[in-house]
């Protein structure tokens, strides 16, 4: 299939990356509504809708899980990967874990784009997990119109330092780990109107793991953290 002759991937989805989510009202309306998991060692569950799950399994040891995909956030595959990849691994990040596997997350139109594009969309992914110390270990794929890719990842946790959303305390001081504005740049990229100089710099930062500021959360002895 001529790759000049291919749709752009952010033609084909309604919203870019983050902005294909539900509204978080609704979300936060429809999760409070589940049951409560019981289990004393669900350290984090979906209560305070944090980045991901933790669950103890030893003194020393709570598992990390988590999922996250999106439609297409860039018109390059390889780039979709990474960006799609960085955001799923950065959930762990953020409570204080370590990525150790990962399984994709794929939907794809296969009829409208051939095969090339996925590949390269996996071999981007697959990349950003092997540079975080990771392993993709399996996946699953649907036919789907739409694109959509992301991970489901795994991460560890030692349980005495688990970083939250919640444990925030008045007064303080704020720290942004990366540069504001990614959604305002892939809108303008879906829109064709950012430039490439937008589309690079924006791809720059989307790929840009968050394992150092992790790293750092941790040293600091952050009160909480979100992605």
């Amino acid at each position: 299939m001529d790759a000049a002759a291919l749709p752009r991937l952010t033609q084909l989805s309604h919203g870019a990356g983050c902005a294909c989510k539900l509204p978080p009202g609704l979300v936060h309306e429809l999760v409070m509504s589940l049951p409560r998991a019981s289990d004393p060692d669900l350290l984090v569950g979906h209560e305070t809708i944090d980045d991901a799950a933790v669950y103890r399994v030893s003194d020393e040891l709570a598992l990390v899980t988590t999922v996250d995909f999106f439609t297409p956030i860039v018109d390059d595959p390889y780039d979709f990967g990474r960006v799609a990849a960085t955001n799923a691994l950065s959930d762990v990040y953020a409570m204080g874990g370590r990525p150790v596997t990962a399984l994709n997350l794929v939907a794809y139109p296969t009829e409208a784009l051939g095969s090339d594009p996925l590949r390269e969309i996996l071999r981007g992914g697959g990349d950003v997990v092997r540079a975080a110390g990771a392993m993709v270990v399996g996946g699953h794929s649907i036919d789907d119109p739409e694109p959509k890719y992301g991970l489901a990842v795994t991460g560890l946790v030692n349980p005495d330092r688990v970083l939250r959303n919640s444990t925030g305390r008045a007064e303080d001081a704020l720290f942004l780990t990366k540069p504001v504005g990614g959604g305002v740049a892939s809108t303008a990229v879906k829109r064709g109107v950012g430039g490439d100089g937008v589309e690079a710099a924006a791809v720059a930062v989307m790929t840009t793991l968050n394992r150092d500021a992790a790293e750092a959360a941790l040293s600091a002895g952050a009160t909480a953290v979100t992605d």
